[in-house]
């Protein structure tokens, strides 16, 4: 194979849960200009990437597989068979939390995949598929996603491949709401003093400088911040090293309003000064 083709070529295979919006990410994808194929057998993606990066059509140059649970028994080999690629692809693994799926099965009316109750078939395709999203380059919630959000995720991966950088997300969230399941690293913040039960402070959000100054004061929050954020920063290298593009890094507090804001802006001042690319969420601060 030659080698100049291997780097000219993006490819990126797209997988994840019946009903998280794997269709309509191909569907982004084929917009944006990608030859995209769903439902390949998995016998064929090694013909079909060698028959692509040995070909001179510009069309194989930008190319999309969909692989999902209707490959049945023979996703116990995707591992070995993604390995063994003469290009190693992009894995992007399409999620949303169960209520959303079972709501988006239930109005829908469609059949699931694998054919039991639409509870029972979510749970046994989590299990069949978690070593494929242990696997994924990034993974996509979509629970709270509409299109127009899904498009700009798919566009800001696609500017991921081409600066060849590495993306961080941080992300603030509250326990009480549940942790984001497209979270590489999580902290718990919740040892610190919570400004909720200040009252001066408690209708206020960790975007306010009068609860940033109270959160930080505390010698615990100094010594966290000095200790996490340099692990942060010195484990990042090592991500990219093994090729990791996208790390996503949340930081919770109970209600997702005080504690978590505040050190998630901290965080991303710290990397963003240090020149890393840093996208800032505070999932649950209107809540």
């Amino acid at each position: 194979m030659n080698k100049s083709n291997s780097k000219e070529t993006q490819f990126f295979i797209i997988t994840g849960i019946s009903g998280a919006g794997k269709s309509q990410a191909i569907k982004c994808f084929e917009d944006l200009g990608f030859f995209c194929v769903d439902n390949l057998p998995l016998s064929l993606v090694d013909k079909f990437v060698s028959l692509g990066t040995s070909s001179r059509d510009s069309r194989f140059k930008k190319i999309v597989l969909g692989i999902d649970i209707r490959e049945g028994e023979d996703l116990s080999n995707f591992p070995k068979i993604i390995s063994g690629l003469s290009i190693q692809p992009r894995i992007l693994f399409m999620d949303a939390s169960d209520e959303v799926l079972f709501r988006r099965f239930s109005e829908t009316r469609r059949k699931h995949p694998i054919g039991k109750s639409i509870t029972e078939s979510i749970k046994t395709e989590r299990a069949i598929l978690s070593n494929i999203k242990a696997q994924a380059s990034k993974v996509i919630d979509t629970s709270n996603m509409n299109l127009q959000e899904l498009k700009e995720n798919i566009a800001d991966l696609l500017k991921v491949s081409q600066k060849e950088e590495m993306r961080i997300t941080i992300i603030s969230f509250g326990y009480k709401y549940g942790v984001p399941s497209d979270a590489d690293i999580v902290m718990d913040v919740r040892f610190l003093p919570n400004p909720y039960y200040v009252e001066a402070l408690k209708n206020h959000t960790g975007n306010d400088k009068k609860v940033k100054k109270y959160v930080m004061g505390f010698e615990d929050a100094k010594k966290f911040t000095k200790s996490f954020f340099s692990m942060i920063a010195n484990i990042i290298p090592k991500y990219v090293k093994e090729g990791k593009s996208y790390l996503s890094i949340a930081l919770g507090c109970t209600g997702g309003k005080h504690r978590s804001v505040v050190l998630a802006n901290a965080l991303g001042d710290y990397l963003g000064k240090k020149g890393f690319s840093v996208t800032l969420k505070h999932r649950d601060i209107g809540r």
